[in-house]
C-alpha cells in the first residue's frame, strides 16, 4: 500500500521517495475521479485504517465526494496527536475553514 510505504518514508526521512509515493497517490486519485461517477467513494473505507498516513491520503481525497466523514477524519488525526500527519491535518482544515482551499 502506498501510504504505508510513505510512512517508510517518513520514518527513514527520504523525501524523495516519499515525493515520489505522493505522486502515484495523486494520480490514482486523479484516475478514480475520472471514472464515471467519480469512484473516490472507493477510499471511504480507509479513514479508518491504522496508519495515520493513510488516512490522511483518503480524507484529503475524499474531501469533495465526502467532505463530513473526511473532515472528521483530519479531525482525528489532529486530536489523536498522530505527528507529522496532525500538522497537515490542521493546515488542511484550517486552508478549508479559511477558503483558501476548495475540493474538486
Amino acid at each position: 500500500m502506498l501510504g504505508l510505504s510513505q510512512d517508510d518514508a517518513i520514518d527513514e526521512d527520504d523525501n524523495a521517495k516519499f515525493n515520489r509515493l505522493y505522486r502515484q497517490v495523486n494520480a490514482i486519485e486523479n484516475e478514480l475521479k475520472l471514472r464515471e461517477g467519480d469512484q473516490r467513494n472507493a477510499l471511504l473505507s480507509l479513514l479508518d485504517h491504522s496508519s495515520a498516513q493513510v488516512r490522511i491520503n483518503a480524507a484529503t481525497a475524499t474531501l469533495a465526494v465526502s467532505p463530513d466523514a473526511a473532515r472528521a477524519a483530519l479531525k482525528k488525526i489532529i486530536d489523536q496527536g498522530e505527528f507529522p500527519q496532525a500538522a497537515d491535518a490542521r493546515g488542511m482544515l484550517r486552508a478549508l475553514d479559511e477558503g483558501r482551499y476548495t475540493p474538486s
